[in-house]
């Protein structure tokens, strides 16, 4: 099997191309592949295939061998590799997804370079059953949680996938591999769920750390930032458009008045090219 292996921001990714589908044990090889000691090393394995509804249609299987919905730094690097390698010359394209639909993407091109990406991430899922929390309530907002004892205050959007953001004092300094892994399994979140834990610098700057589902903590997390630009809003603490600083880098967020879309841009880099032996 030929790979390439991509990042968003830290956020790294073995990307296959050419299957028609997704193979029935797609679980496993990500599983053995995505292992940073015995396998190539990774937040996840995505494959692009084809698409009856879209230019590609992109599949996320985590390194614990569940599947993501979707995955706003994937996206990106499906973008930046279907263009690259020749696989189609426009710079908007289509790009399908299990959990949130078709997803119009927008290349920024310098030259025949991609410097970056811009994604429709379309409209945030408030409604609490459908997030899904066991909140039937729209939207929950600055709602309790309690584990071991801590209770924290938490906003919880979908994009595609379920996000949890709690705001702390200093999301750069927090115990994220404490919290992260406990919060990710609560009660209250049927389907498990992303954690990001954010602190509001600036109306127009946010710091924000993730703990993802079923992978763990990573440098970066496009459909969190996305999140956590919505929550903040929900909050009254920032604006419609702001820089969510990651630890892997930063990505621009916005959240559309009009269309009630919420837009992400980023960048998106290939590592290197490899082989997976018979």
């Amino acid at each position: 099997m030929i790979f390439t292996k991509m990042n968003g921001l830290g956020n790294d990714f073995i990307i296959v191309y050419g299957e028609q589908d997704l193979p029935v044990n797609a679980a496993e090889l990500a599983v053995k592949w995505c292992n940073r000691f015995f396998g190539i090393g990774a937040d996840g394995l995505v494959y692009i295939l084809p698409s009856e509804k879209a230019d590609f249609r992109m599949r996320i299987i985590n390194s614990d061998g569940s599947e993501a919905e979707q995955c706003g730094n994937a996206i990106r690097c499906v973008a930046k590799y279907v263009y690259d390698y020749g696989y189609t010359v426009n710079s908007e394209i289509t790009i399908e997804t299990i959990g949130a639909g078709v997803q119009k993407v927008g290349l920024r091109l310098e030259g025949d370079v991609v410097k970056s990406v811009r994604v429709d991430m379309g409209e945030p899922i408030l409604e609490g059953l459908i997030i899904p929390t066991t909140l039937n309530q729209s939207p929950v907002v600055n709602q309790s949680i309690e584990v071991d004892g801590q209770e924290f205050k938490f906003t919880a959007v979908s994009m595609g996938n379920p996000h949890c953001v709690i705001y702390v004092e200093d999301a750069t300094q927090f115990d994220l591999s404490l919290w992260g892994p406990k919060l990710e399994i609560h009660p209250l979140f049927p389907k498990k769920i992303n954690v990001e834990f954010a602190t509001v610098r600036a109306r127009d700057y946010v710091d924000m750390r993730v703990w993802e589902r079923g992978v763990g903590p990573t440098l970066a997390c496009g459909t969190g930032a996305c999140a956590t630009l919505v929550s903040s809003v929900l909050n009254g603490t920032a604006d419609r458009a702001a820089v969510i600083s990651l630890k892997g880098g930063d990505l621009f967020i916005e959240w559309d008045e009009k269309d009630n879309h919420v837009y992400m841009t980023g960048a998106a880099d290939m590592v290197y090219e490899g082989r997976v032996p018979e």
